[in-house]
């Protein structure tokens, strides 16, 4: 008997698996040392820089408004380093909710392949959406967005945000950003890497598009709307996959995601439209942070339009496809039962044969089991 070699389990330092296994680990001790940076006086000015969020404006109290100063923030070249650094937070909270909760289900519910890495997407998009729609939710009653629908596109350019305002677009760029290092680690099929890269990218583009243009009222609307669908779908999968009978999820996705397209649509005409189409100041100004001109609103509202329209192409596919699968499994379904129907046949037709008639393969009867002796 030939003695195995014993296999080397630890890849080398620094090769593929040695990144891809290890990644949280190594983005971890990078966060570190930004942490390790506040603590000393000569690096504390460059780390605060990534950790902390920066162009802070304090706005002196009045007596119309309040006692107390208002801290407000607008926006600089200095968020890419803040961005940065949240971005390898995501990273690593992305591996603790693969490791501690996603994995250990994958182990217990054995699924297949293309199943595991569907139930490893919708989980952690799952989770994303819940939390950015609770977040975003209560900036929104806080901000008494929902009450007045017209803050959307009152007093524009919305150059000076809340704390909580800014530290949520942060937080979603980084997210997003996080996504693409993420294709790395979790080994994404050749063929599925342009979809999500095109995916990811949509999301970058209009988050960045209204954080950019001042446009954070309406931006934060449309982000809770839409994570809200979003959130149905994945957790619908998840149970779906736990679960093959469980359909009604699926159902109730699919009359929000409609009602959610429209009603995106429906905001975005009202505040370029109606709202800024009608303010006052129209010109082009980058100082103040105004960019309510004409060019500028047709291209955000198109933009808007065929990204609505492009989920509701994929949107119909997607029932489309689920329609013939569904069509397909019903005729087999039907064919087996005729199969088992038929058989079934009773003691008197298995002794005599099909429909009365002795067959072949069946019992002879008296004479001709005389003649055969005979």
């Amino acid at each position: 008997m030939a003695i195995r070699k014993k296999s080397n389990k630890n890849p080398p330092v620094l090769s593929h698996e040695f990144i891809v296994q290890n990644h949280a680990d190594i983005v971890s001790c990078m966060a570190m040392i930004f942490l390790l940076g506040l603590v000393f006086e000569i690096t504390a000015k460059a780390a605060v820089i990534f950790v902390t969020l920066q162009y802070n404006v304090t706005i002196p109290a009045t007596e119309e408004q309040s006692a107390e100063t208002i801290s407000l923030y607008h926006y600089g070249i200095k968020d890419l380093a803040t961005i940065f650094f949240y971005m390898l937070v995501a990273i690593i909270i992305h591996a603790i909710i693969q490791e501690y909760v996603l994995d250990k289900i994958n182990r217990k519910m054995h699924f297949s392949k293309t199943k595991h890495s569907k139930f490893n997407e919708s989980g952690q998009l799952s989770a994303f959406y819940l939390f950015s729609c609770v977040w975003g939710t209560s900036i929104l009653v806080s901000e008494n967005y929902i009450s007045d629908p017209t803050s959307l596109w009152r007093d524009y350019p919305h150059t000076l945000i809340p704390f909580q305002m800014k530290f949520f677009y942060i937080l979603q760029l980084a997210y997003w950003f996080h996504a693409f290092p993420e294709l790395y680690f979790q080994k994404t099929k050749k063929e599925d890497i342009f979809r999500q890269i095109v995916y990811i990218g949509l999301y970058l583009f209009h988050i960045a598009g209204a954080y950019l243009l001042n446009l954070t009222h309406l931006g934060l609307v449309l982000l809770v709307l839409h994570y809200f669908v979003e959130f149905l779908f994945h957790i619908s999968r998840l149970f779906y996959f736990s679960d093959e009978r469980y359909q009604k999820g699926f159902s109730l996705w699919a009359v929000l995601f409609v009602l959610g397209r429209l009603l995106t649509l429906i905001l975005s005409v009202l505040t370029f439209g109606f709202g800024l189409a009608r303010a006052e100041d129209q010109q082009l100004n980058f100082s103040t942070g105004n960019f309510n001109i004409l060019a500028v609103r047709i291209s955000v509202l198109a933009s808007i339009c065929m990204a609505q329209a492009f989920m509701m192409w994929k949107f119909i596919n997607f029932q489309l496809r689920r329609w013939r699968e569904h069509s397909s499994s019903q005729p087999q379904s039907v064919k087996k039962k005729f199969v088992t129907a038929k058989g079934k046949t009773s003691r008197k037709e298995r002794e005599n044969g099909i429909n009365g008639t002795v067959t072949s393969n069946g019992a002879d009867s008296p004479r001709s089991r005389k003649d055969k002796s005979s």
